[in-house]
This record gives structure tokens, sequence and C-alpha cells, in this order.
């Protein structure tokens, strides 16, 4: 195959995909459209020599009205930074996310949640029976489990409702385990879903319980303390392995943040690797130290940022074929349009060619590299 711009001499298949390799993502969607060969170039660029990878996507919502909410993505294929203009969404409630890539608004009438790599798709539904003000929610094999957090006036704090997207209708499960009585809410909660599972761990302890939301029902305790020293664990799942995050000392004085996969099965921990300590220091709130921070993965990267407030920086890790960690930190491009009056959400999702070219072939939605 060969490639002749001009009167100039042609370019050839495995040159032109080298080049190809080093043009952003979303640059590549309109040079796929310039004929069959420079799509094939692409295509096989993408598979050879720079592959797509997870991109990190902050959501920032005003909290007045009409609460618009403005996009920015990295794409680390790139080394880009990407201001995402798009439709406003219709308003529920405050823009929420959950286990990586669910973004979701709940009120008492209303349920509005996108789960797609890019959120273009949004699924409007009637509220579970019972009032929340603070639930875990998660997006399991075609369904969607709320958990926890209701209101004051509910009789059962721990109670559990899973929406059937088949069928679009709530069914009541078994509550959550007691133990969870005092810590049945997101803020206290971290959660992971498998293919077929909900993972719930308790923050502080450690305590983990599963809910398989075919049975309905619930399996555990299992504990995830790996390290006695830990004070404060995160978990996420991504590329099929579970990970836990748990930081070690105490909330005024973290001495480090390890990294463990998790078997699914017996719940053991392996451990993959630790953060450098000058990464640990970007991370740190003024107000909540480290036990504000929050993860999302997809495939082989995450990234770890405070949920408290606007992150200036980012600190991110790849897990290596070979095994380790590679760690690294790069500043927020989405801070300089943030203000005290906007909500930020962290999602992060595999993005293809495919996903883009579905997201800017719709309409009012544009796509502009940061500088």
């Amino acid at each position: 195959m060969a490639i002749i711009l001009d009167d100039e001499a042609p370019i050839h298949g495995d040159v032109l995909e080298v080049i190809l390799s080093h043009v952003p993502l979303v640059d590549l969607v309109p040079a796929s459209c310039v004929s069959k060969s420079w799509s094939r170039a692409i295509t096989s660029s993408l598979r050879c020599f720079n592959q797509p990878k997870p991109w990190l996507i902050i959501h920032t919502q005003c909290t007045r009205s009409p609460y618009h909410i403005s996009v920015h993505a990295y794409d680390p294929r790139s080394h880009v930074w990407l201001e995402i203009s798009q439709p406003s969404i219709k308003y529920v409630s405050a823009l929420r996310s959950s286990h990586s890539n669910l973004l979701y608004m709940l009120s008492p009438s209303k349920l509005s949640f996108s789960f797609d790599p890019m959120n273009v798709t949004w699924h409007h539904v009637d509220a579970p029976r019972v009032w929340r003000t603070d639930p875990i929610v998660a997006h399991i094999a075609g369904s969607i489990v709320i958990a926890g957090g209701t209101s004051d006036f509910e009789d059962d704090p721990l109670a559990v409702e899973v929406y059937n997207m088949e069928t679009r209708t709530w069914e009541t499960c078994e509550s959550m385990p007691p133990i969870l009585k005092d810590s049945a809410a997101s803020t206290w909660l971290s959660i992971a879903t498998t293919g077929d599972k909900l993972i719930v761990a308790e923050k502080f302890t450690g305590v983990t319980h599963c809910f398989d939301p075919k049975t309905k029902n619930w399996a555990g305790p299992y504990e995830l303390r790996p390290d006695p020293r830990i004070f404060h664990s995160i978990i996420g799942f991504s590329n099929d392995r579970l990970t836990l995050i748990g930081m070690i000392g105490d909330a005024e004085n973290v001495t480090g943040v390890k990294i463990w996969k998790v078997n699914t099965e017996n719940f053991e921990c392996e451990k993959m690797g630790e953060m450098p300590p000058a990464l640990i220091k970007k991370l740190k709130s003024e107000t909540f130290g480290v036990s504000s921070v929050s993860v999302c993965l997809a495939g082989d990267y995450a990234y770890m940022y405070k949920s408290s407030e606007m992150a200036e920086e980012i600190v991110g890790w790849e897990f290596k074929n070979g095994g380790g960690l590679r760690w690294w930190s790069m500043n927020n491009a989405a801070t300089g349009d943030g203000n005290r009056s906007e909500r930020v959400v962290f999602t992060c999702s595999v993005i293809g060619l495919p996903d883009l070219q579905r997201a800017m072939s719709l309409e009012n939605r544009k796509f502009a590299v940061k500088l």
C-alpha cells in the first residue's frame, strides 16, 4: 500500500503507520475518512504501534441553574487534554459517579444513568421505591443495583433494590449485612463490580461483602487487610483484576500507599507495588488528608485524585505486563475552568476509535485539544 500526497513521494504502509502513531486519537477520526487505505493504515497503527489507552474523564457540574456540565478528558496514548462540548443533560439531581465509568443522578422521582465509554447514552427511569440520599450504585450485567444510603425516614437503612434493564422493573432484594448498618452509604463504602458481582468494602475496616444480582443474596464477610497498618482503603476492578489500595499509618501521618491484587475467590492479597513518597504528598487534602482520595480504573491504567475538592494534580499508574507498576503524576487541565460553585466527578473508560467516531458523529458535540 502507498499513499501519495500531491506531487510528493509516496508514503508507504509501515512509514505511514508510524507517523499515525504520533497523531492524537481524536484527530484519527477525520483521518480515517480520507480513504480506505488511510482507514486500514490507522487500524494497523492502533493495533501494532500505539494502542488506545483508557481515558480519564472529568465532569464538572455547575451547582446553580441551569446546572451545565462541562467535560474534559485526558488521553494517555496521545498525552493530550481535550475539552468536550456537548448538549446539556436533563437535570435530575447532583451528578455522581461509581466504579469508574457509571454516571448517575438520583432524585425521589427519577434515576438517570449512563455507563457507555463516553457517556453518550443516558437512561431515564423511575426512582427506586425507597428514598435514598447517599446510596451505593452499581451497574452489573444488565442491572442497576442500589443499596443503603437511605433517608432517615425509611425503616430499613440496609435496603437493596435492583433495576432490571430488560424488564424495566425494580425488585427488592435481601438487605445488606447487618454489620454494615452504621456504614451503609457511599461515603463510608468503596465498591467494585466484576462481570457478575458487586464487591463492597468498608474503607476504614476492610470488612468486605459480595452481592450477586442473580441470586439476590450477599456473601461474606471477608477481610481485606493484608497489612495491619492500613487505616483507610479503597477498591476497584478492571481487566479481570480486583485491586486494593491501602493507606499505611494514620490520617495525620501517611507513611505509605500500597497496591495489592485480590483473588476474588478467596480474597487473598498479592502485593503489586507501592506509591513513591513524592506522589503521596500530591494527594493530601488540607482538610481531609488522604482519606478523601478516590480511584478510577480501566484496562491497565488507574488514576487517583482528591475527591473532596478540585484536584490540581492527579496521580496515575500502569499495571505493567511483566509485573510491577509504572507511576506518574500530571496537572489537572480542568482546574482552570472550575470554581467553588461546581461539583466535580471523575470517570475512566477504555476509549477506542469506534467510540470516538460515534461520539463525534452526534450533533452539537465537539472535541478540542487543550494547548
